[in-house]
Formats: structure tokens, C-alpha cells, sequence
């Protein structure tokens, strides 16, 4: 410490003394302004990127929604959910920080009912879906819902690649189908019963879709009926179903194939090998037309040469 002992002048020093205090004083208040300003300049450097991540989510979603009000509401999210999602599609899959991830590890995480998917924008032609992570306060019908459904689609996901089980069919005609006589051609087979009104409903679309590839002979269109011969004979008599028709098949397809959800639609390839399984006629029909297998034109002989 200094000590001032000059009388004559120790009101000079005094003052002196106050003055560097006072200069030290401003000094620090100086610096703790300029550490607080660089502070919130560094945090807010750091927030911007979250904020700037969050934007684009919200500018990528297609059609862009308010996800509050989905998933506050059942009946708004099962729209947007039933008419831009499609998980049983071959789409892109991230998570919450928007990795790629691979399609088993994303209805992995749907079946815990702690996630919805939203549709991004398409690149080069692919779907593309998010997981969303529901909010505690969020319509728990939605949670319900969306892990049942995702368990059965993973339940389709795990059957494609897997050979078609063992089968000796007969048609409502007749027409016997077997394993053998079968290989070499692609069967598109569906599963219902006349009570499913789903099940019914689809006719028209797979009607049409019969009559596309009614040229293609190594094609069959077979489908597998819970019902019996003659309620099935009665039923037709008032509903056209262009596909030959087995009944009695709910043990095969319960126990062979393991389903318990109508319709479901199972596409088999000419060595016996399922390459799609999909729940509604659209998706069905959507898988077909992006195959090259089905989209291919058909050969036609040439005339024969003039006499």
C-alpha cells in the first residue's frame, strides 16, 4: 500500500490515488462489458445452427404441416398419415438428426409408439420420411395406432426375400396351382374374406390391374379367401372379382404365412421367392408399374409375309 506523507501536498496525492482508482474501477467495468457481450455473441453463434436446422425441417416437410396440431389431433394426423405415408415403400429413412438410416431400424423405432413418420421432400424421385419424436401431451390413439401399424409392416418387411411356403391350391373352376407348376411364372397373390369391407373395396383397382397384364401368361393373379365354396359362389353372383379364387385358406394363411391382417398382398417371383408384401391395392399397384419385371412391353410375332 502507498503512503502519503507530505502535508503540503497530500491533498494532491489524495486526489492523484482517487483518480487511479477510479480509472482501474472503469476499467474493470469496461471489461466485464466486453466479456458479457462476447458471451451471448458466442452463445448465440453456437443456437444458430439448431435454429437454422429447425428451419429447414420445417421448409423440407411435404406438405408441409403444423406437426403440433397432427399429432394433438387423431383424425388430422390418420389423414396426412393415410394419404402421404406408405411404409411398406422402398423410401429413404432418417432419424431425428436426420441420418440415413436403413429401413428394418426405422419401423424398429416406430414400433415403440414414441415416433411418427413425416414426409420430406422427394429427391431424385424417392420418398424420403423423418421420425418425429411425440410429445408427452400427444393423442395417445396416435401412439396405438402407429405402433400396430409399423408391427405389421415390419412383419412385411422380414418376409421379402423369404421362399413362399409350400402350397397345393384349387380354384373356385378347378385349376389346380402347386410349387412346381407354378415356378417360372410370378404369382401376385391377395388374402381377404367377403365380410372385409377393405378387402371388397379394392375390386375395382385390381379388376383393372388384371386386365392390364391379361396378355402376360407368366403372370397368375390368385387370391386366398377364408370363406367357403358356396358363400363365395353366392357373393360373386353380386360382385365381379377378376382373380382366380381359393377358399377355405384362413389355417394357410394364418399358419403358413403368419397374417392376421386383410387384405394383404403378396407379390412372389418365377423361383418362388417373395420380393414384395403390401397391405392396400395402390401400394400393390405402385410397386408393379416402378418394377421393370411388369413393366416390360409385350413381344408381338410379326405379321406373316405376303403370298
Amino acid at each position: 500500500m502507498v503512503r502519503f506523507v507530505d502535508k503540503h501536498n497530500g491533498d494532491k496525492h489524495n486526489v492523484a490515488f482517487i483518480h487511479v482508482v477510479h480509472n482501474l474501477t472503469k476499467m474493470k467495468k469496461h471489461q466485464i462489458i466486453i466479456i458479457l457481450f462476447l458471451s451471448i455473441f458466442i452463445f448465440s453463434c453456437k443456437e444458430k445452427p439448431e435454429k437454422t436446422q429447425l428451419s429447414e425441417k420445417v421448409e423440407n416437410l411435404e406438405p408441409n404441416v403444423n406437426i403440433k396440431k397432427l399429432e394433438s389431433d387423431f383424425i388430422k394426423w390418420w389423414t396426412y398419415h393415410s394419404y402421404n405415408i406408405s411404409l411398406s415403400s422402398n423410401f429413404v429413412g432418417l432419424n431425428e438428426m436426420s441420418d440415413e438410416i436403413d429401413k428394418k431400424q426405422f419401423l424398429n423405432e416406430l414400433t415403440s409408439g414414441n415416433f411418427i413418420p413425416l414426409k420430406l421432400k422427394l429427391i431424385d424421385g424417392i420418398e424420403q420420411y423423418k421420425l418425429y419424436k411425440l410429445d408427452s401431451l400427444a393423442d395417445k390413439s396416435i401412439r396405438r395406432t402407429i405402433k400396430s401399424e409399423s408391427l405389421t409392416k415390419l412383419n412385411y418387411y422380414r418376409m421379402e426375400a423369404m421362399n413362399f411356403p409350400e402350397f397345393d391350391f384349387t380354384d373356385l373352376n378347378g385349376n389346380h396351382y402347386t410349387t412346381k407348376n407354378t415356378k417360372g411364372k410370378t404369382i401376385i397373390l391377395k388374402t381377404w374374406f367377403i365380410h372385409c369391407q377393405a378387402c371388397v373395396a379394392e375390386f375395382p383397382e385390381l379388376n383393372k390391374l388384371v386386365e392390364k397384364y391379361k396378355n402376360r401368361k407368366d403372370i397368375i393373379f390368385l387370391s386366398l379367401a377364408t370363406d367357403s365354396k358356396p358363400d363365395l359362389e353366392k357373393f360373386l353372383k353380386k360382385k365381379i372379382f377378376r382373380y382366380e379364387i381359393v377358399p377355405n385358406q384362413e389355417e394357410f394363411i394364418q399358419k403358413a404365412l403368419n397374417l392376421q391382417g386383410y387384405p394383404t398382398h403378396i407379390v412372389i417371383n418365377e423361383k418362388g421367392k417373395i420380393i414384395k408384401v403390401v397391405g392396400k391395392a395402390r401400394e400393390l399397384i405402385s410397386f408393379l408399374t416402378r418394377n421393370s419385371v411388369f413393366s416390360k412391353k409385350e413381344k408381338h410375332q410379326p405379321p406373316p409375309p405376303p403370298k
